[in-house]
């Protein structure tokens, strides 16, 4: 991709929701630089996320993190003409460091703070990869704490919410599978490595929200609960009858039915809408079966998938960063600097505004 011109904002991008600490520069949709620093190890000892561990963690490596990326893009911060940060969905703690130092840097830097939206962050990265969107697309944003589908026609003005998951989301169901399963937190990629072992065809695992009269009501939502009971009732008739669980056989089961009900709801709505782009992001997308179904079944369809690189699909600050560029190129007008965060911002808001 060509560099953009030195015209474009450069926008910094700060990411703080849950366990990630991730600062990005991006100049348009030209990546500067991207450092992200990771508590996970901290977590893995409680079997999960603890919110005041990750807010310890995010004002540990904030400062470090900042210094990393502007000597690495070798650029100075009186350089940066916007900041934009994480103001919600996520965890309140991770999500007030962020705030919080986002304020501050645009206060000293006299600079506009721009509070965006977490989940569509996860689409607009893909931007920095595959370049601009087209006019209209889909966007399958999946991850331990989401699974929704999206009708995109401008990603910083014009976002209409299809469906979302009713319970569990995918990526967090495949941990809870990986707690049954036995293996190292966080599940999902012990889960997706299993399954690459195993009979997809095993077991007849449910397909949530998939029969006639769920369709009806639910066309375009996810249900992963149910999904996750049939697991664990496999795996408990195993143990009741003292014998070893098939784990492999059950990971890759398991694994295709939530790919096969992601790839196939998000393929009915390209269709019915006449969009021929799809979008999926998220820190699932980087699901070896998911990416896999979703190129056999949408190239069948005539239908294009982006899905950016695995690094993009977790947590990070380029999505922020990204998001921040669009919103300034659209005209948006800047957060205010009293912005409170937003720990289930809807996906109607791109923008924090007050």
């Amino acid at each position: 991709m060509a560099p953009e011109s030195d015209s474009s904002p450069l926008v910094l991008g700060i990411e703080t929701s849950c366990d990630e600490t991730g600062i990005a520069l991006v100049r348009g949709h030209e990546l500067l630089v991207d450092v992200t620093a990771s508590s996970m190890d901290d977590h893995a000892r409680f079997g999960g996320i603890v919110p005041e561990v990750a807010s310890r963690a995010h004002l540990e490596a904030f400062g470090p993190t900042l210094a990393a990326a502007t000597e690495r893009a070798g650029v100075d911060l009186v350089d940066v003409d916007a900041v934009a940060v994480t103001a919600g969905p996520g965890l309140v703690g991770s999500l007030t460091v962020g705030v919080g130092a986002a304020k501050a840097l645009a206060l000293a830097l006299g600079v506009p703070l721009y509070g965006v939206n977490h989940i569509l962050g996860h689409v607009a990265v893909d931007m920095l990869v595959d370049g601009p969107f087209p006019e209209e697309f889909l966007a399958l944003v999946v991850s331990g704490g989401h699974s929704s589908l999206l009708h995109v026609r401008d990603i910083a003005t014009d976002v209409l919410e299809l469906g979302q998951t009713l319970d569990d989301a995918g990526g967090e169901a495949f941990d809870k599978v990986g707690r049954l399963l036995g293996l190292p937190y966080p599940g999902g990629p012990h889960v997706d490595r299993l399954a690459q072992t195993g009979d997809r065809e095993a077991f007849a695992f449910p397909r949530g929200l998939s029969r006639r009269k769920d369709l009806a009501e639910h066309a375009y939502d996810f249900s992963f609960s149910g999904l996750k009971t049939a697991v664990a009732r496999v795996v408990e008739g195993y143990e009741d009858a003292d014998e070893e669980v098939p784990a492999a056989d059950v990971a890759a089961s398991f694994s295709e039915a939530v790919a096969d009900v992601l790839v196939t709801k998000t393929l009915a709505a390209a269709t019915s809408r006449g969009v021929d782009t799809v979008v999926v992001g998220g820190g699932f997308s980087a699901n070896s079966r998911l990416r896999e179904l979703a190129a056999e079944r949408f190239a069948a369809a005539g239908v294009s998938v982006r899905i950016p690189p695995i690094r993009y699909c977790t947590d990070n600050g380029a999505m922020i960063a990204a998001l921040g560029s669009a919103v300034v190129a659209a005209g948006l007008p800047p957060s205010d600097l009293d912005i409170t965060i937003d720990s289930g911002m809807p996906l109607t808001r791109v923008l924090a505004v007050a």
